[in-house]
């Protein structure tokens, strides 16, 4: 056995994670290269070199064709020395002759060395590459390591990543040694190695954590369906339980805001807002420009886009700082969103068409309540009855009293209790 050799790569393949054989198959192709340059010929087909696995040992020999007369010595073998290997060879013959590797010179051996160091930085490259592609869209932990203008380079371990400046949380401060979470964005198979871009602003980044937070989300019981964000200030998520019997937005929220609050704190102090989520537009619309009230939505899912009509006083917390709110629910939905107080709809006529509308048959169910999206004031009396479950009153019969799904409930100057005036 070929201790020294079968513990060197023993070692090898430890720390490098480079298997046995493909460091076999360098050496193989080593010595068929140290042939050729020995011998000062560019192909070498009959020399053929075995290596056994469990022990690393090797031969190398040329397979020589029987010939009277030798032209090529890599090649041919003359029947005398042929015979004197075993006298049964023939013309024609094929002859095993073995090759010594001690003999080849040292630009050969160095040659030799060069391939097996080359093949062993490309396998290791490509062990990181293969390593780190796996975790491309997921999260890693790193430590900052340096600064190189605005952009930072980020140590994973075996390899740095590049947090460019765009992918930065604006506010954020970071200091050296300190460890960070981020999204790997991408990963590049470069000659020098496998080159990593990371960030912290990606939306996906935020749902990441909410799957390492709530263990719903990672086991698929509820499903993060859309993300819009506006790093270092605010994040709508919206999101569906695939089981009834599971709350999806308290699933995220957890026991007294902790799941939630884990999220927020790794992502210092960036609000997020979660949502139910709903197949139906106009009641998706309505939970994106939460926390503000809304009147009325009309949704025309064709031209992607939404009316909406809120109280007076809701009209800027809908819009929200800067538009932030309305950006960031246009973006959710990806629905154009036109929003106006209830004044403004009036004025423009908007209001008056979206009452008269809901007079139509077409928009009621025979249960009385509205589809397609559509709710309103079907009474005109400032209360709003919509889908079963919702909650919402109206006077069915003018005399009065307000129902829900049929059942007397209170007397007109009674307050329902459920703010839906």
């Amino acid at each position: 056995m070929n201790n020294e050799l079968f513990e060197a790569l023993t070692i090898l393949e430890k720390e490098k994670n480079i298997s046995k054989d493909t460091l076999l198959e360098a050496i193989r192709q080593s010595l068929l290269q140290a042939c050729k340059n020995h011998y000062g010929k560019s192909e070498a087909n009959n020399v053929v070199v075995n290596i056994d696995p469990e022990t690393c040992d090797f031969e190398l020999y040329a397979e020589k064709t029987v010939v009277e007369n030798v032209e090529d010595e890599l090649a041919e073998i003359s029947l005398t020395n042929a015979k004197l290997k075993d006298d049964r060879y023939e013309l024609g013959d094929i002859v095993r002759v073995p090759i010594q590797s001690k003999e080849f010179g040292r630009i050969a051996t160095q040659n030799a060395k060069n391939v097996i160091l080359q093949k062993i930085r490309e396998e290791e490259r490509k062990v990181l590459y293969n390593e780190y592609y796996e975790k491309e869209k997921d999260i890693v932990t790193g430590v900052v390591q340096r600064f190189i203008g605005r952009n930072i380079s980020i140590n994973l371990g075996k390899v740095d990543a590049m947090l460019n400046a765009e992918e930065q949380i604006k506010g954020e401060n970071y200091r050296q040694t300190q460890r960070i979470k981020v999204y790997v964005l991408e990963v590049r198979d470069t000659p020098k190695g496998p080159k990593i871009l990371v960030s912290r602003t990606h939306p996906e980044f935020v749902k990441r954590l909410f799957e390492a937070e709530v263990t719903e989300v990672k086991d698929g019981t509820v499903e993060i369906k859309c993300i819009a964000r506006e790093a270092g200030s605010r994040t709508k998520m919206a999101v569906w339980s695939n089981n009834p019997d599971v709350d999806p937005v308290g699933a995220c929220v957890g026991l007294n805001g902790a799941r939630v609050n884990a999220v927020v704190d790794e992502l210092h102090g960036e609000k997020i807002d979660i949502i139910n989520w709903d197949e139906n537009p106009a009641l998706l619309i309505e939970n994106a420009l939460s926390p503000a009230k809304v009147i009325s939505v009309i949704a025309d899912g064709d031209e992607k886009t939404a009316k909406v009509v809120v109280p007076d006083y809701q009209l800027s917390l809908a819009i929200g700082k800067e538009g932030q709110n309305a950006r960031l629910a246009a973006r959710l939905t990806g629905f154009k969103i036109d929003i106006k107080s209830e004044t403004q709809a009036r004025e423009s006529g908007d209001l008056l068409e979206y009452e008269e509308d809901y007079y139509e048959d077409e928009y009621y169910d025979e249960n009385g309540y509205y589809e397609d999206g559509y709710y309103g004031d079907q009474g005109g009396d400032g209360y709003y009855e919509g889908q079963e479950g919702d909650a919402y009153y109206d006077d069915q019969n003018g005399d009065g009293y307000y129902y829900e799904e049929g059942q007397e409930y209170a007397e007109p100057e009674e307050d329902p209790g459920d703010g839906q005036e």
